[in-house]
């Protein structure tokens, strides 16, 4: 049985669809099978950042109304073999989902691949709900500012009284991926430090992604960003992703800049 995780932030527009599409080409790039589900019905997008959007058929809420089945709705990706893609409904909302037919759905996949990730829509709604409802663990996605921590913060409350695994008793794993960092401005306390961050949310660092201006022109030709070898965002993509495959991957320090790390240094001696 493969493990379900749901991506997950609070907040609107800090990378969390972004992330989910990247770190499920990952997961596929490490030889694991990796099925990426977009739970933002109304609202799809992560068709788009993975070049798929001209070739769905079939969603998600046709699969689980039984007007088609998994294996005809699920798309390969063009780039990976390992992973397949369902998308969201874009003519229905939020109300068309209720907890059995998300349980069936998660259920069948998690039957069929390594890994299911769950991309969840912005919002604590009752869309968020089903996305974190049957899910094994929770990656938080945060921009390092205040606003999208105490969002992020709210989201994981409700991960904690809604999930079907704490009402069985059990715990749901956290993780937290900080998105967008700009070394210069954490320096200068414009954003907040990674430590300060873990101390607010008290959840498990999973990576640290900077900000890289690729990742929009990446996500317009859908194209993921991890494709690009050349990318300082590709390249916290697959060190993340190696480290959800169980590997054993060093976590970067790239919130000192250039000119923060000269200043370390030369502080050494004097």
């Amino acid at each position: 049985m493969g493990i379900v995780i749901a991506v997950i932030s609070g907040k609107g527009g800090v990378g969390k669809t972004t992330a989910a599409a990247n770190l499920g080409l990952g997961i596929a790039q490490n030889g694991k099978t990796c099925a990426l589900v977009d739970f933002d019905i109304g609202q799809r997008n992560l068709d788009m950042i993975l070049g798929l959007e001209n070739r769905v058929v079939y969603d998600m809420v046709q699969v689980m109304d039984g007007e088609a089945t998994i294996k005809q709705a699920l798309i390969k990706s063009k780039v990976s073999e390992n992973l397949s893609f369902l998308a969201a409904s874009q003519t229905k909302d939020k109300s068309v989902l209720n907890s059995e037919k998300v349980k069936t759905l998660i259920a069948s996949l998690k039957a069929n691949f390594d890994f299911v990730i769950l991309d969840s829509p912005a919002g604590i709604e009752s869309g968020y709900e089903h996305t974190i409802e049957f899910a094994d663990a929770a990656i938080v996605i945060v921009n390092p500012e205040v606003s999208s921590i105490r969002d992020a913060d709210r989201a994981i409350g409700i991960l904690d009284s809604k999930s079907n695994k704490v009402k069985n008793g059990e715990e749901v794993a956290k993780y937290l991926i900080i998105n967008r960092i700009v070394a210069d401005m954490v320096q200068s306390g414009e954003m907040l430090r990674s430590e300060d961050i873990l101390e607010i949310l008290n959840i498990k660092l999973l990576g640290k992604v900077p900000e890289d201006k690729g990742v929009i022109d990446a996500s317009n030709q859908g194209k993921p960003v991890i494709l690009d070898k050349k990318s300082i965002a590709g390249q916290a993509y697959t060190r993340i992703a190696g480290r959800l495959c169980g590997e054993k991957v060093d976590m970067k320090d790239i919130e000192i800049s250039d000119s923060g790390l000269f200043k370390k240094i030369a502080g050494m001696f004097k």
